[in-house]
């Protein structure tokens, strides 16, 4: 985990051959916060990213590096302190090639905050 403490993951199911859903709590007293913004805290984009990341390499028990990030769309703002608890459903394929296509939505309740798809390389 880059930023200790910064999350703790509360449920993992497998959903499908693929198909993953996690509920994760956010520390919303995490120092991050104390930056992003004092007294309106917001999730950083890069730590969403980050959290993904972290989530696929505990699925498929790889370490991995991003290739390609594409179709990013942050739809809602995430505020830890009015919802700290966030699902995210992940699609995660692994190709021949070592390589691990994810497809991403994150939520906090039925709100969707955050869209994406990317591509990891497994090291």
């Amino acid at each position: 985990m880059v930023l200790k403490d910064f999350y703790k993951v509360l449920s993992e199911e497998k959903t499908g051959d693929s198909k993953y859903t996690i509920s994760i709590l956010i520390n919303e007293k995490h120092d991050v916060f104390k930056g992003h913004f004092p007294g309106n805290p917001i999730m950083p984009g890069v730590c969403m990213i980050q959290i993904i990341k972290e989530l696929t390499e505990s699925i498929t028990k790889s370490t991995l590096i991003m290739q390609t990030l594409s179709n990013v769309k942050f739809m809602a703002l995430i505020n830890p302190e009015v919802n700290p608890e966030l699902r995210l459903e992940l699609d995660i394929v692994t190709t021949e090639e070592d390589l691990v296509k994810v497809k991403n939505t994150t939520f906090f309740n039925d709100t969707v905050a955050l869209k994406l798809s990317n591509v990891y390389k497994k090291i």
